[in-house]
């Protein structure tokens, strides 16, 4: 068996949550697209309510609404009341980890009045938004001024807050960093009820820099001030066929937009966006866009291609196309691009609902999709969802560009699953050691998309079911992922915590650097009062007695330092 060759594996005897998986998409479209169509309409109805309030009138709101969280945290007594977690039901988490600690005892702190955008700042080039504020409605905001998020992820029903608190990325992180390094300023309500405003250069610099993938642990986060950069009103996009062995494509990615001069930072040499996504182990499509003016996409002979629209083609499909017409270039509205993966949940529809992709359903039905990820998750019950866990893949291994065929190869071997996308982004070398970090001494080697400031990493997406579960073939999900973990900790990788994950808490704190973190937990009075990241982050249902347990734990931890 060669190295790239998967394993042999005995087939696997089908059980009733198979037949129901399979037959899932009745519930779907009686069901989840009704609901989540109602849902999204009447969210845009209050937006568009929130958006006609002064900014003033917003941040009367918004002062008020923070008083509310001031006064339900003081009212909390530490001896009897549980860890303190926000009021958001379970399921309504976009992402695909069990929110299972909910289900122990905890002291509630609704946050739900939070999604209103407070402030657009055209002079400080800076976006003053609550944290569940959602990338659809800002993007429906800002986007009309000719103004973006620096980073805007594609799904329109992520929020502020857990792009913040947890992990966000798009295609233009390979210049701005990721989502949260695109952040001027938090504000939060500490564990005291103190209201804090933390930046970079402040007293509270070491909490700013805490804050990322703390996972709401610190405190609780009640707006942001986020860059904004100015854009044009459409993205000019090229489409490049790759045909070879995952070393080459992973080498034709990396060329897409890391100069091999160097020269990383030369907007000539390097686009505004960038995706690829590999559709087998020998076929990919590198995509670059840049910015263009409505002058431009409208001149003569340009082909202009609204993706937003309900009846087309799902872009993950359409840019496959390239495989057989060749290199070409389109001009796509800008905010259409920003959610080109929308309507698809990237390829995930195509398991969610097998023939919605087809021309007839896009043309009748297509103006329901997407379902709500959270209703997906509400109406899958508790057997489904193990079934997810074991035959289904959602995860994200960010890896240094250098290694990206090597995290490719990996995955051909262990899961094969595909399509795979990839996205670049830049991991800053900052004053202190956060939770994720580049590896020390990067800037010596001088590779391909390093600078002096920043070593240039890559979001190997996977996406879907691996090959032996569509072959129906015996497949070890837990264990899969257990690998895939320790690929990353030996490889200086990391995995967002939004995915399912089998790790220890030993080995969580090799993946992730703890020091920071800890430090913020004690002098801002977290323990006791919020989770530990990883608690929170743990795979499987949370006891009373678990609660209690970690309480004590923490506390007699923080105690004994003071001493």
């Amino acid at each position: 068996m060669s190295d790239l060759e998967a394993p042999l594996r005995p087939k696997r005897k089908k059980i009733w949550v198979d037949y129901f998986v399979q037959f899932r998409w009745i519930i779907v479209i009686f069901v989840v697209l009704p609901i989540s169509f109602t849902l999204y309409f009447l969210t845009y109805l209050g937006d568009v309510k929130s958006e006609m309030k002064s900014f003033k009138q917003r941040q009367k709101e918004h002062d008020e609404n923070v008083k509310k969280v001031v006064k339900r945290l003081k009212q909390r007594n530490a001896s009897t009341d549980g860890l303190v977690c926000t009021a958001r039901k379970p399921w309504i988490a976009v992402g695909m980890r069990n929110v299972d600690y909910k289900r122990a005892r905890h002291f509630e702190v609704d946050l739900s009045a939070f999604r209103n955008i407070l402030e657009i700042d055209k002079e400080r080039m800076v976006a003053r938004v609550e944290p569940l504020v959602n990338m659809g409605q800002i993007s429906r905001v800002a986007v009309p001024m000719n103004l973006a998020l620096a980073v805007i992820a594609e799904l329109d029903d992520l929020t502020v807050g857990g792009l913040i608190n947890g992990y966000g990325i798009e295609g233009s992180s390979h210049i701005y960093g990721l989502f949260s390094d695109t952040v001027v300023a938090y504000e939060i309500v500490l564990a005291d009820g103190r209201v804090v405003r933390a930046t970079k250069d402040n007293e509270y610099s070491d909490l700013f820099y805490a804050i990322p993938w703390s996972q709401g642990t610190l405190g609780l986060l009640v707006s942001a001030e986020i860059k904004l950069i100015p854009i044009k009103e459409y993205m000019r996009l090229t489409y490049k066929p790759v045909v070879g062995n995952l070393k080459e494509v992973a080498q034709a990615y990396i060329d897409s937009f890391a100069p091999r001069d160097g020269d990383q930072d030369n907007p000539e040499k390097v686009p505004d966006f960038v995706e690829t996504m590999i559709y087998s182990p020998t076929e990919a499509v590198c995509m670059t866009g840049r910015y263009a003016s409505n002058e431009e996409a409208k001149k003569k002979g340009n082909v202009i291609n609204r993706v937003g629209w309900w009846f087309k083609p799902w872009f993950y499909q359409h840019a496959q196309t390239a495989l057989k017409r060749g290199e070409f270039v389109e001009y796509i509205p800008t905010r259409d691009y920003y959610h080109r993966h929308t309507r698809c949940l990237y390829w995930e529809g195509k398991l969610i609902l097998p023939f919605a992709d087809q021309f007839w359903f896009r043309f009748l039905f297509g103006w329901l999709m997407p379902p709500k990820v959270s209703l997906l998750k509400a109406t899958q019950g508790e057997a489904i969802r193990n079934y997810y866990h074991e035959m289904h893949v959602i995860q994200d291994m960010l890896v240094p560009l250098y290694k990206v065929g090597d995290a490719l190869e990996w995955v051909h071997q262990e899961m094969e699953v595909y399509p795979i996308w990839l996205c670049p982004h830049r991991l800053y070398k900052l004053p202190v050691k956060t939770m994720v970090y580049p590896e020390p001494g990067f800037e010596l080697h001088r590779r391909q998309g390093d600078t002096q400031y920043a070593q240039m990493y890559t979001d190997v997406g996977v996406y879907y079911s691996p090959g032996p579960v569509l072959r129906g073939e015996v497949f070890d999900g837990a264990g899969a992922v257990r690998q895939m973990e320790n690929w990353l900790i030996e490889n200086h990788g990391f995995q967002p915590q939004y995915a399912v994950s089998e790790l220890t808490e030993k080995n969580f704190w090799r993946m992730f650097d703890a020091g920071l973190y800890e430090h913020c937990r004690r002098k801002y009075g977290a323990v006791g009062t919020f989770m530990s990241v990883y608690y929170k982050s743990k795979k499987g249902r949370k006891t009373e007695k678990e609660v209690q347990e970690a309480e004590k734990a923490e506390l007699e931890t923080a105690h004994a330092e003071v001493e």
